[in-house]
């Protein structure tokens, strides 16, 4: 990989991984507590009742965002094609994994109300299922051999499960400005504010691409 990716690509792949580094630290954080190790993040009761969704929801979010990077890059789809539908696999069955665990506990956790009220509980369960379909029409687009599509489904169920990255950095910010923690209503409008900046980021993403798929295509004569 390190001959095959240009230096901007190494960039991205990096500045990603830096950005999925505070919610991936702090999933692995919780797996090793729950495992027996050293408690250093606050108790989380649900997670001590029923370990299973949220060991899967860590589990499957760390692959599908830090590894998910890769499958954007377009030297790899170009140089190494069997590595990019062998991760793709992988990454499916990751993503969908993420968004399963993550709609059960939604669902069958209690939360309390300044974690999450009802427009949270309502804005987890429709990204989820979007998440999920997203990656289903993903997978029939590439059988399909509509790349494009493709890659453009990939990218928004990608940007959905990055979620928990941007609610980390800004909420990082928040701490910084106000001294505490967003909680009730404000947590849950700060929370899905984040996921909507990355929808929108990746719209963004996804037109430009579309420009810049248009403009190499000859005008007819």
């Amino acid at each position: 990989m390190r001959k095959v990716l240009t230096t901007r690509e190494w960039t991205i792949l990096i500045s990603i991984i830096v950005y999925s580094f505070i919610p991936a630290f702090g999933g692995m954080v919780r797996i090793l507590e729950l495992a027996g190790g050293l408690a250093l993040m606050p108790e989380n009761p649900r997670a001590l009742a029923n370990p299973l969704p949220i060991i899967s929801h860590i589990m499957g979010s760390i692959v599908f965002c830090v590894a998910g990077v890769i499958q954007f890059l377009p030297s790899i789809r170009l140089h190494c094609p069997s590595t990019h539908r062998a991760m793709g696999c992988i990454l499916v069955i990751a993503g969908f994994v993420s968004a399963a665990s993550g709609l059960w506990m939604t669902w069958f956790f209690s939360f309390p109300d300044v974690l999450q009220g009802s427009l949270l509980f309502s804005a987890r369960i429709i990204l989820g299922f979007l998440m999920i379909g997203f990656i289903g029409w993903a997978v029939a687009a590439i059988r399909a051999r509509n790349f494009y599509k493709h890659g453009a489904l990939m990218l928004r169920a990608y940007a959905i499960g990055q979620g928990a990255s941007t609610q980390a950095l800004f909420g990082i910010g928040w701490i910084v400005i106000w001294g505490t923690e967003p909680a009730g209503l404000q947590r849950d409008v700060f929370m899905v504010l984040c996921w909507l900046i990355n929808m929108l980021a990746a719209e963004i993403l996804i037109d430009r691409l579309t420009r810049n798929i248009r403009s190499s295509i000859p005008e007819p004569i």
